[in-house]
């Protein structure tokens, strides 16, 4: 069977996943004062971090509206997709609703939209997973059982070096976010069941708290050794090949992939920024 993988732009991913599994994205938009940035392969993502750095505005996002989806769903027979959590974002709704606009012109094509309960790195994992379940020859039912079952026990977890679009939104409390900057403490955060974000732990510095993040990996995670690790980062390679060689010392993931993030998980998780799914 011919089987596409189609993500949304917060899927962050290498050119060498891209171009292994074949895949293609339906971007989101972001919007900064008044600069408005296409989160595509054309991204300036210094620009953008440059622009979030020097606006006392909340950086906007936006879905892709159905089109984009709707446009790649029509060139091929059979497209498995995933996307933000539907609690952060529209493009879940969005990729279903285009799936059923292609009912009415094209019945016979395959559309499975996944909702990634996660963002950033929990897509790239779950795209990476897809990749493998169709190189291993499976067919159409057992990719989408067994990619079910994957994202029901994906763990998300993450590190942020800065607060400030988390305050700029209103997701935490001037006071408290200045308080927690002032002591340099950083959350270790993490995706519910329900796709939505909430505090695992926290600690003062960076340093610590990355330990935490490591620490949090074996707490959460069973199996690890037939699972592959991955982890984003946002201008942080040094953490995350700490992460790496200190995630190797203590389990036996049998991979374990790095990945830049790209336009939309930038602004979630801001300069400095760790997520990791696996």
């Amino acid at each position: 069977m011919n089987f596409k993988i189609i993500v949304d732009s917060c899927c962050d991913l290498t050119e060498e996943l891209r171009e292994r599994f074949n895949i293609s994205t339906a971007p989101l938009s972001i919007d900064v004062g008044n600069k408005h940035y296409i989160d595509d392969e054309n991204l300036d993502r210094d620009g953008l971090l440059d622009a979030m750095r020097n606006s006392s505005d909340v950086p906007k996002t936006a879905s892709p509206g159905p089109g984009p989806f709707l446009d790649l769903y029509q060139k091929y027979e059979n497209s498995f997709v995933v996307t933000l959590s539907k609690e952060l974002s529209a493009s879940y709704q969005n990729a279903v609703l285009a799936k059923e606009l292609l009912k009415e012109e094209a019945a016979d094509k395959f559309v499975k939209v996944f909702n990634s309960f996660s963002a950033s790195a929990g897509e790239t994992m779950i795209a990476y997973k897809l990749g493998e379940l169709i190189e291993a020859g499976l067919n159409r039912d057992e990719i989408v059982e067994k990619t079910e079952k994957y994202v029901e026990e994906m763990q998300t977890l993450f590190v942020l070096d800065s607060l400030d679009n988390l305050i700029k939104a209103g997701r935490m409390g001037k006071l408290k976010g200045k308080i927690a900057s002032f002591f340099n403490i950083k959350p270790v955060l993490g995706a519910t069941p329900e796709g939505t974000i909430t505090l695992f732990d926290k600690a003062r510095g960076s340093k610590r708290a990355i330990r935490k993040l490591v620490e949090k990996i074996g707490e959460r995670g069973e199996n690890l050794e037939k699972k592959v690790l991955g982890i984003a980062h946002c201008n942080a390679l040094e953490k995350a090949e700490y992460i790496k060689e200190k995630a190797a010392e203590k389990y036996n993931f049998r991979e374990t992939i790095i990945v830049e993030t790209a336009g939309i998980s930038t602004v979630y998780a801001n300069e400095g920024g760790i997520v990791l799914a696996f």
